[in-house]
C-alpha cells in the first residue's frame, strides 16, 4: 500500500512538538519537525497561554513541511483539557486563553457551591472537583464581568480554537470538552443545565463531534502562508491524555495506565461511565475515550514539581538525564503529598517544598540529589495508593502499569513505581499522545477500524522496556 503521512500537533502545558509520521501498513514511523515552549504569559494580573504564538508555532511547522515537498494526508490536534478561547462573530480572537493556573479559580468551586449542589454536579458529570475545571473558571469569569466571555460567539476549548484558526470551522470535540465538568457522560452532549448555570447558552460551545471526525480543510489563507494544499484537519482525540491513552500498547485489558508528564493521570479504562457514592467520596474522574470508552481516572501533580524546581537547584545539572541520576547520590528517605494545594503554583516550588517538610516538623531536602529522590518517591507512593483504589472499581485484575509519555523514560521514577505498586511497569511510547494523534487519523482515513487495531500498530511501532518490582 502506499504510505500514509500526517501530521500530529501535540501541545503540552509546558511545550509543543509537531510530529511527521508515516504508516506503512504495519507500523509508524515518527519524526519530529518541531519542539517549542509553552509558557504561561502573567500580564494584567492573571496569567494566559500565548494563543497567537503557538498558532505561529504551528504554521513554521506546515511550512517546513511544505519546504520538504512532503505529500501531507491529514493534520490533527490535540493539548491539554479545561481551557478555553474566546472568538467573536467575525471570527477574530478576543483575548488570549486565561491559563488553568492562575489564581482567579482559587475558592471558585466555594463560591459555585452557594447557589447550586455539589452532588448533582458530580452525578451529571462524573468529573473530580478541581478549582480550574472549565464550569468554575467560566463561572470565575461571569462573576467578574469578563467582556470577551460576554462577547464571545464561539468558546473554543484549545484544539478546537486552533483548528479553528487553521480551517474556519468551529467544533466542540468530544475527549476535550469532557474534561470540562460541563459534559453529561451518559448522554455524551454538553449539560444544558449546568451551561445555564454560569449564564451561558449551548450554541456557544458549537457542534459535538467525535474522535475521527473530518472537520474541515486548511484554509485559503493558511494555504497561502504555509505552502500546503488542501489538507484534511481531523478532530483526533483532542485532549493529550485521550489520544495517549488511544496508543497504551496492551493486548489484554488486565492493565492500568498512566500518563506521566507535567500531569500524571493514572487510570483504567471502561465500557461505562463509574459514577457512584464511593467515586465521589474518592474524587475519581470520569473523562471521554475513544470508541465510547471512558478513562477512568485521577489527575496527580506529576513532573510539574520537578520541572519547576529544578531551575532553583544551584548544584543541579541543566541535562535531565544528569538530574535524575543524582538520585544515586541520595539516601534522603522524606515523602511529600504531590497533591497538596501548596504545590499547584508557588512563586517558588523549593520554598513551598521546604515549608512542606518544616511545617510538619520534618527534616527537609539539603541537595539537589534529595529533592530529585523525593519527588520521585512520593510521586510513586502516590501512584501505589491511587492504584490500589482503582483496582475496587476496574472490571478486570490489573496485572500491570503502561506508562506512557516522557516520564516513562525516566529509569529512577520507573524502579521506584514499580517497586512500590507492586507490578510489572511496561513504559512506551514515549511519544505516546503524538502516536494516539496519528491513530486517530489513521482512523479518519479508514486505514485501521477499531481501537484493537490502533494498539496493535502501536504495539508494532515502539520498543517497549520493562521495570519488574526489585522486592518480587
Amino acid at each position: 500500500m502506499k504510505a500514509f503521512t500526517c501530521l500530529a500537533i501535540d501541545l503540552g502545558a509546558t511545550s509543543g512538538r509537531t510530529i511527521l509520521s508515516t504508516f506503512d501498513g504495519e507500523k509508524v514511523s515518527m519524526r519530529e519537525v518541531s519542539r517549542f515552549a509553552n509558557p504561561m504569559i502573567p500580564m494584567g494580573g492573571h496569567l494566559f497561554w500565548d494563543l497567537p504564538a503557538l498558532y505561529h508555532e504551528v504554521l513554521g511547522a506546515l511550512r517546513q513541511v511544505a519546504k520538504e515537498g512532503v505529500e501531507l494526508s491529514s493534520i490533527g490536534v490535540d493539548t491539554w483539557g479545561c481551557d478555553f478561547a474566546f472568538f467573536g462573530k467575525d471570527g477574530q480572537l478576543l483575548s488570549l486563553p486565561y491559563c488553568y493556573r492562575d489564581s482567579h479559580t482559587e475558592g471558585a468551586q466555594e463560591r459555585y457551591f452557594k447557589k447550586h449542589d455539589k452532588r448533582e454536579l458530580y452525578e451529571r458529570t462524573g468529573i473530580q472537583f478541581m478549582d480550574f475545571n472549565s464550569i468554575f473558571q467560566l463561572d470565575t469569569l461571569r462573576r467578574g464581568k469578563c467582556t470577551a466571555l460576554d462577547a464571545a460567539d464561539k468558546i473554543l476549548f484549545i484544539p478546537d480554537a486552533l483548528t479553528y484558526m487553521l480551517t474556519g470551522k468551529a467544533v466542540c470535540e468530544y475527549t476535550v470538552a469532557s474534561t470540562s465538568q460541563l459534559l453529561n457522560p451518559h448522554t455524551g452532549e454538553l449539560d444544558r443545565k449546568l451551561i445555564r448555570s454560569v449564564g451561558l447558552r449551548r450554541r456557544r460551545f458549537r457542534k459535538m463531534v467525535q474522535p475521527g471526525t473530518v472537520v474541515g480543510r486548511l484554509s485559503e489563507q493558511v494555504r497561502a502562508a504555509t505552502g500546503l494544499d488542501k489538507v484534511k484537519l481531523v478532530a483526533v482525540a483532542g485532549h493529550d491524555t485521550a489520544s495517549a491513552v488511544a496508543a497504551v500498547p496492551a493486548s489484554t485489558p488486565d492493565y492500568a495506565y498512566l500518563s506521566c508528564g507535567t500531569w500524571s493521570l493514572l487510570g483504567i479504562e471502561s465500557p461505562r461511565p463509574v459514577i457512584t457514592a464511593e467515586s465521589y467520596s474518592g474524587n475519581f474522574t470520569n473523562e471521554g475515550g475513544v470508541d465510547g470508552t471512558t478513562r477512568f481516572l485521577k489527575n496527580i501533580c506529576g513532573l510539574w514539581l520537578l520541572e519547576q524546581v529544578r531551575g532553583e537547584l544551584s548544584d543541579a545539572p541543566s541535562d535531565i538525564a544528569a538530574l535524575s541520576a543524582l538520585c544515586e547520590k541520595s539516601a534522603f528517605d522524606g515523602l511529600l503529598n504531590p497533591d497538596d494545594p501548596s504545590f499547584a503554583h508557588p512563586d517558588s516550588m523549593k520554598a513551598a517544598i521546604d515549608a512542606y517538610f518544616s511545617d510538619r516538623q520534618e527534616a527537609g531536602p539539603a541537595c539537589a540529589a534529595d529533592y530529585v529522590r523525593c519527588i520521585f518517591r512520593s510521586l510513586a507512593r502516590r501512584y501505589a495508593e491511587i492504584l490500589e483504589r482503582l483496582k475496587e472499581f476496574s472490571p478486570h485484575p490489573i496485572s500491570c502499569l503502561h506508562v506512557i509519555g516522557g516520564g516513562s523514560l525516566n529509569p529512577y521514577l520507573m524502579q521506584y513505581t514499580a517497586d512500590a505498586i507492586g507490578l510489572p511497569v511496561i513504559c512506551g511510547p514515549a511519544e505516546g499522545t503524538a502516536l494516539g494523534n496519528t491513530l486517530m487519523q489513521l482512523r479518519a482515513a479508514g486505514k485501521l477500524k477499531n481501537l484493537q487495531e490502533m494498539r496493535a500498530v502501536s504495539r508494532a511501532s515502539v520498543e517497549l522496556k520493562e521495570y519488574k518490582p526489585k522486592n518480587q
